[in-house]
C-alpha cells in the first residue's frame, strides 16, 4: 500500500447522449445512453468498494449520470473547462488537491464494467512505487488507469495511441498479470462481448439484458 492516505480517482464521463458513439451497432439512442451510464455505475461502484482508494471524482456535466454516480457515493464535479478529457481531467485533479491533504491521485475510465476492486487494488500498490504509472487497455493501444503520486503532475494524454504518449511523457507502464478487468475498457460491440465474459457488474448485466430483448444483441 503507498504511504499516503489512499487514492482519489478522477472519472471522466461526457454527457451520455454523446458517448460512446461507436456502441451504435450494439443499441442507439436512449438505449445506448442508458448502456453507458451502466458501465459507470458498474465502475465507480467497484472503485469504490475497492481497500485502496479513498475517494472518487466524477467529472461530468450529465445532469442523471451526476445523481446516480453521487447517490452511490462519488463526488461529482461539473466539466467547466469543456475542452474535452484530458482538460477535464486535469480539473478534477486541480479540485481533488486543492482540499490542502497531499493527494495521490489516479485516472479512471468510466467505461470498465467488469473492473475487479481486488485487481484495481493491486495496480494502485503497485504504482505506488512510481511517481507516475499507467495500465494499458486491453487492445494495447490506449490507457486504462493513470496515477500519480503526491507532488506529481498526472499530466493526462489520453484518447487514441495515448499508451505510447504516456509511455514517452515518462510515466511507468504496469505490466501485472491478472488484472484484466482494470484492462478491459468498452468502445465496441466486441469489447463488450469480452467485457460479458470477464463478468460485468449487476447494472451493465440488466442493461445488455434490456438491449437483447429490444432485438439487438451486443454479439
Amino acid at each position: 500500500m503507498p504511504q499516503h492516505a489512499g487514492w482519489s480517482l478522477i472519472v471522466p464521463l461526457k454527457p451520455l447522449g454523446r458517448a460512446k458513439s461507436r456502441l451504435v451497432a450494439v443499441s442507439a439512442g436512449e438505449r445506448r445512453s442508458a448502456l453507458v451510464l451502466a458501465f459507470a455505475e458498474d465502475t465507480v461502484a467497484a472503485a469504490l468498494a475497492c481497500v485502496a482508494v479513498r475517494d472518487v471524482a466524477v467529472v461530468t456535466d450529465d445532469p442523471l449520470a451526476a445523481r446516480r454516480l453521487a447517490h452511490l457515493g462519488a463526488r461529482v464535479v461539473p466539466d467547466a473547462p469543456r475542452g474535452g478529457l484530458n482538460a477535464a481531467l486535469a480539473h478534477g485533479e486541480r479540485v481533488v488537491r486543492e482540499r490542502g491533504a497531499p493527494a495521490a491521485v489516479a485516472a479512471l475510465g468510466a467505461d470498465l464494467p467488469a473492473l475487479r476492486p481486488a485487481e484495481l487494488a493491486r495496480v494502485l500498490t503497485a504504482a505506488g512505487g512510481h511517481p507516475r504509472a499507467f495500465v494499458a487497455d486491453a487492445a494495447g493501444v490506449g490507457t486504462t488507469v493513470l496515477t500519480a503520486g503526491p507532488g506529481t503532475a498526472l499530466a493526462p494524454a489520453f484518447e487514441g495511441a495515448s499508451r505510447a504518449r504516456h509511455r514517452d511523457s515518462g510515466a511507468v507502464e504496469l505490466t501485472l498479470a491478472g488484472v484484466e478487468s482494470v484492462r478491459q475498457d468498452v468502445d465496441t460491440g466486441a469489447d463488450l462481448r469480452r467485457a460479458l465474459a470477464l463478468g460485468v457488474g449487476p447494472r451493465t448485466a440488466a442493461g445488455v439484458r434490456a438491449v437483447t430483448v429490444s432485438g439487438v444483441s451486443p454479439g
